[in-house]
């Protein structure tokens, strides 16, 4: 497979959400905002995601379903979309990773990696 046909690039920024945490019974809300752009050479749309999601404990919430946010975007080659949606961790400090699987225009079939992000309470990492 040509890489550099099959290329998807994601970034993500993170923020805490005090007003629908819980710090005393140890719930963490956190929003993220992804962008996802193609930076290959041919189109390709986003049917299903995995998340793994891991709190400073070392538990782990792996989370798998079709599309984000009840799209499934089609990217043409240097387009992006961008969403945002949320989570919640037992400890003040987790990471998430995963995979967005793709279709190309062609019918190739392929993932895109989510580089490891952390989230995290302010003040809390130094």
């Amino acid at each position: 497979m040509d890489k550099s046909k099959y290329a998807i690039s994601v970034a993500a920024r993170t923020a805490f959400l005090p007003d629908q945490s819980d710090v005393d019974a140890g719930r963490y809300v956190f929003t993220y905002t992804i962008t996802i752009t193609n930076t290959g050479s041919v189109a390709a749309r986003l049917v299903s995601r995995h998340w793994i999601i891991t709190d400073s404990d070392n538990q782990v919430q792996e989370v798998r379903g079709a599309g984000v946010v009840g799209e499934q975007p089609y990217l043409r080659p240097s387009e992006s979309f961008e969403y945002s949606s949320g989570t919640a961790i037992a400890t003040p400090v987790g990471t998430m990773r995963g995979s967005y699987q793709m279709v190309a225009e062609d019918g190739t079939e392929f993932d895109a990696p989510i580089p490891e992000f952390t989230l995290s309470m302010p003040r809390v990492l130094h």
